[in-house]
């Protein structure tokens, strides 16, 4: 028996990166999944996004380990389509006890404020959408993971000097999720479906192994490459590493659906190597 034996968890996000890395761990401990992505790209951002392919690709992997999915294209934006999308999953596979909120984007480098706005109404709006989606199927001991980031708890960036209205809206996006989510977990306690985020550092996806990304950590040049970015990724973390592994990620997904957390809620769990402690020291709150 599985750590999630037989649970049904929907998960947004689902063709690659940390979506699909959620997907497999947790078919790998018994959990059948309703899987969601947008599989095309968005004028915002720079990197190429998810495809049908990648997602048939997460299809394919978790039928591998024996498990159920039912898997469609969804603009977690469309609460219409998230709504429809995981109703048929219900359907299909019998019931739900978990949603795991974890489309994003990082539009960086975007001086348009439509860069800012698309920030918000995939990474925010689309956790929102997640749960209201996901809410009316949820049983008593419920679970809600949302992915926010070690962006949501530093400064702001500073936009006086080179205007990046995408990255502003990246870490306003990922704050309010974790305001969210600790809110959600008061409301949501009288059910006992417990709400918590989990804040990851650089992550080996796609989405860090991008331009975009690349030229953020090396402002110095106009074109750097990964060779050239992989040396300043590791001052995100006190350990010294230049990134986690999706299924790092993953690791802590899987306890957070599972009944082992089933009186851990309002947390902003950090998967972080030690970015923020290192950032910001501070006495434990009791």
């Amino acid at each position: 028996m599985g750590r999630v034996q037989d649970k049904v968890v929907f998960i947004t996000g689902a063709a690659r990166g940390q979506g699909r890395a959620h997907a497999v761990r947790l078919a790998e401990e018994g959990a059948d999944i309703i899987a969601v992505d947008l599989c095309a790209g968005m004028d915002s951002v720079a990197y190429p996004m998810a495809t049908r392919a990648d997602l048939d690709e997460t299809v394919r992997q978790v039928e591998k380990l024996g498990r159920r999915i039912v898997a469609a294209a969804a603009d977690v934006r469309d609460l219409a389509a998230l709504r429809a999308a995981v109703d048929d999953g219900v359907r299909e596979l019998g019931r739900l006890d978990a949603v795991v909120a974890q489309a994003g984007i990082a539009p960086l480098g975007r001086p348009e404020a439509s860069a800012f706005i698309d920030a918000i109404t995939v990474n925010f709006h689309g956790v929102v959408h997640a749960v209201e989606a996901a809410l009316p199927h949820l049983p008593d001991g419920g679970s809600v993971v949302a992915t926010g980031s070690t962006a949501a708890l530093m400064q702001s960036a500073d936009m006086t000097t080179r205007p990046d209205f995408g990255k502003l809206g990246y870490s306003f996006s990922k704050r309010t999720v974790a305001s969210f989510v600790n809110d959600l977990a008061v409301a949501l306690a009288p059910r006992r479906i417990r709400a918590n985020a989990v804040h990851p550092t650089n992550t080996n996806t796609d989405m860090l192994n991008s331009a975009p990304m690349y030229r953020e950590f090396r402002p110095d040049l106009d074109e750097p490459s990964r060779e050239d970015a992989l040396p300043a990724f590791h001052v995100m973390t006190a350990m010294g590493l230049p990134y986690v592994e999706p299924e790092d990620i993953a690791a802590a997904v899987l306890f957070l659906v599972s009944d082992e957390s089933r009186y851990v809620t309002g947390q902003q769990l950090r998967v972080d190597a030690g970015a923020i402690v290192q950032r910001r020291a501070q006495q434990p709150q009791f």
